[in-house]
């Protein structure tokens, strides 16, 4: 079951330690040791109580993973209201930055069950809704247009953050891994003569800046897309 499907359980066990409490220190358990570091045992000893304990105020790891991921939703900035490609793209860049601030959040998407009726989530839709509506968009639309351009955010920035995961694991900067990489690359394209092409003409560039171009680019056509839709 969801920890939104069920009322909460009352607080009368456990009053130095909250719900609140096991979610923070479930992130930060998640920014220093990553994904498959998160369990309620070790959470436990990181909060310095037993297990057991916890499971009063949440059920377990699935619950858990549900909280993390609307607690990470709830560090995106709300669009604001005004032009809407204007704040669409604040809004694109302001996830894009969280979910590489906490690169293991693409991964515990996939463990979180119902994350979208999360009270982060479903401010953040609404808000977004009220963006796409107010520019014109019917409320259909609206809705086709911020999950689309979720759609383009959340899965850019978890390939990013899949890289980043594997670059820190590797001790090497995004420099290093992609001049030992290079030649083999090169190589396995050889017989391709559009990839080879395309990797020629990235050769020198810098692995971030190619990203944050990517990001940009690709934005700004799914942003002209959804204009189409306007009536």
């Amino acid at each position: 079951m969801s920890v939104w499907m069920r009322p909460p359980k009352r607080k009368r066990e456990q009053p130095s330690l909250s719900r609140e409490q096991i979610v923070s220190a479930a992130i930060e358990l998640l920014d220093a040791e990553g994904i498959d570091a998160l369990s309620m045992r070790k959470l436990g000893t990181r909060l310095d109580v037993a297990a057991a304990s916890m499971y009063t105020h949440v059920a377990g790891k699935d619950e858990l993973s549900e909280l993390v991921v609307d607690e990470v939703y709830g560090e995106v900035a709300l669009p604001e209201p005004g032009p809407w490609r204007t704040a669409a793209t604040t809004f694109a860049h302001d996830l894009r930055s969280v979910f590489l601030r906490h690169p293991w959040i693409g991964s515990l998407l996939g463990e979180a069950g119902v994350a979208y009726l999360g009270p982060n989530v479903l401010k953040l839709s609404e808000a977004a809704l009220a963006l796409f509506e107010d520019a014109g968009f019917s409320l259909d639309d609206a809705d086709l247009a911020w999950n689309t351009v979720m759609a383009f955010v959340v899965g850019r920035a978890t390939s990013e953050a899949a890289w980043l995961t594997t670059l820190k694991r590797s001790g090497q900067s995004e420099q290093e891994w992609k001049d030992r990489l290079w030649p083999a690359a090169e190589q396995a394209v050889r017989d391709h003569p559009r990839l080879k092409k395309l990797y020629a003409a990235q050769r020198n560039q810098k692995p971030g800046e190619t990203n944050d171009d990517d990001f940009e680019r690709g934005l700004a056509c799914v942003l002209a897309g959804l204009a189409t839709r306007l009536p």
